[in-house]
């Protein structure tokens, strides 16, 4: 049963997926005159990816500290990575930003095609060039007042467990002067695992927003800021999963 709710479930994504691309480039001429920042792009991609997560009413997602993340305020908000349904439920943060996402998804008829009219940023793991491109774009979009979103571990989590951050995160926050929003994400591994592709149409998923950490406090160092917010998470993941 799982294997075939699992299949209407992605041709569900994808019509709907098409659905929202047709939409949005339709109106893209209108959102470039008039919304360069493309927050309308935002809020409606927003409002479908989280539709995506109140479908099945036998999956409980919470979100916690939204109130840390203030309209108006750009960030570099930072979250675990333990499965696909992160960027969904990531997607009931009710705030303007550009997701960094590997460049194959960007590929990915209409989802990655929307995705793109939304400018959010590509990158190739391990290419140079593509992450230098990445830094400067996500410095243009800050300097405008938009928010970058990353996933610091770079890579889902094999057991849920935190892994390694990279650097990339907390040096932008620090060349840009503006905080680390962390997120801290867990749940949506027993929803859909790395390695599998079939949904557990039962589970709960919590998404617990942390106070932003200040880039003075750290004085320039890249690696004092990334180990303390590495810490900050680990420690508040551990304590969401007492909960479940």
């Amino acid at each position: 049963m799982s294997v075939l709710l699992s299949a209407f479930y992605y041709c569900y994504f994808f019509v709907t997926a098409a659905l929202l691309f047709i939409a949005q480039a339709l109106i893209s001429p209108l959102v470039l005159l008039f919304d360069r920042k493309k927050k309308l792009f935002h809020f409606l991609t927003s409002l479908w990816g989280y539709h995506l997560v109140k479908l099945n009413p036998f999956w409980n997602c919470s979100i916690e500290g939204a109130q840390f993340i203030e309209e108006g305020k750009s960030y570099v908000i930072v979250a675990n990575h333990q499965s696909l349904a992160d960027v969904f439920v990531l997607s009931g943060i009710r705030h303007n930003f550009k997701w960094v996402s590997k460049e194959s998804l960007l590929r990915i008829p209409f989802f990655g095609w929307n995705m793109r009219l939304n400018d959010y940023i590509a990158l190739k793991r391990g290419d140079s060039r593509s992450i230098k491109s990445m830094m400067a774009n996500c410095k243009q979009w800050l300097s405008k007042g938009v928010s970058i979103m990353m996933f610091p571990e770079g890579t889902r989590s094999e057991t849920g467990e935190l892994g390694n951050f990279r650097d990339g995160s907390f040096r932008l926050a620090l060349a840009c002067n503006v905080p680390i929003v962390p997120i801290v994400i867990s749940g949506t591994n027993d929803v859909i695992s790395k390695r599998s592709l079939k949904f557990n149409f039962s589970g709960r998923m919590k998404i617990k927003v942390l106070a932003p950490v200040l880039p003075e406090t750290f004085k320039g160092s890249t690696s004092k800021m990334r180990d303390y917010v590495h810490d900050l998470m680990e420690n508040n993941l551990g304590l969401l999963k007492q909960e479940q």
